[in-house]
């Protein structure tokens, strides 16, 4: 005798085994537990390894904190190279003048241009004299353009964040990309801000570099362009005064 065995639904939901005599018309159903059971196991499994990966990541995430907040200091300060400085842009559009404006405090800008890394340590202690509360700090491009190792780049900024606030202020690290066609230093600008505690706004040329509409040169902004940047800075402006 010829059986062959199936699996079909039934009209009540459950899953069946069924036995079907060759030739015979009407097969014999038998419900089918051990399938049942199989499915309950698998699923048990799944939720228990989900809720088991749930907990692994919130026992493991670290609460995010900015150094220094709420800050003591007075005074907020742009220290950096050329985009500080606002090469490029006519009078009071610098993204720092701008910034001005939209938080209604002043802001002193420290930006010297062509300033690498190491010039820029050379002048913490000058920033450090303005007693800030907060300091965005944009440095990396002249490293790039002069071919400085990532290693002694970073190292530069990690110092100079840390000098920063010791003295309590706040810091808000200002990325740029490290390349032409990729980016090696994204990765090493979002380590620093996590482990020190320092707020972060990425590439702040994201979308404006090879758009005529936003660049006065191949490496600076215009007005338009600073306008840009003043607006992915100012929330995170706000943030670090509490507004």
């Amino acid at each position: 005798m010829l059986i062959c065995w199936s699996m079909e639904p039934c009209q009540s939901g459950l899953t069946y085994l069924f036995a079907k005599e060759a030739g015979c018309k009407s097969p014999r159903w038998f419900e089918s537990s051990r399938l049942r059971l199989m499915y309950q196991k698998v699923i048990i499994v799944i939720i228990l390894v989900s809720a088991i990966g749930i907990g692994i990541y919130l026992f493991n995430k670290k609460p995010t904190t900015i150094t220094n907040f709420p800050s003591q200091g007075q005074t907020i300060v742009t220290f950096g190279d050329s985009l500080v400085a606002g090469n490029g842009a006519t009078e009071g559009n610098d993204f720092s003048s701008l910034l001005e404006k939209l938080i209604g405090e002043e802001i002193i800008n420290m930006g010297i241009a062509g300033n690498t890394t190491a010039q820029g340590l050379a002048r913490v202690t000058d920033v450090n004299e303005k007693d800030p509360k907060v300091v965005m700090v944009l440095l990396g491009g002249n490293d790039f353009l002069r071919k400085t190792p990532i290693e002694e780049t970073f190292k530069n900024l990690d110092t100079i964040v840390a000098e920063i606030q010791k003295e309590g202020a706040v810091v808000i690290l200002l990325g740029v990309q490290g390349g032409v066609f990729s980016d090696p230093y994204k990765n090493h600008f979002e380590d620093l801000a996590k482990n020190r505690g320092a707020l972060y706004v990425p590439n702040v040329l994201d979308g404006l570099i090879a758009n005529q509409e936003y660049m006065s040169d191949a490496i600076h902004p215009n007005d338009a362009g600073y306008k840009k940047i003043a607006e992915k800075i100012y929330p995170i402006l706000k943030k670090a005064l509490g507004k």
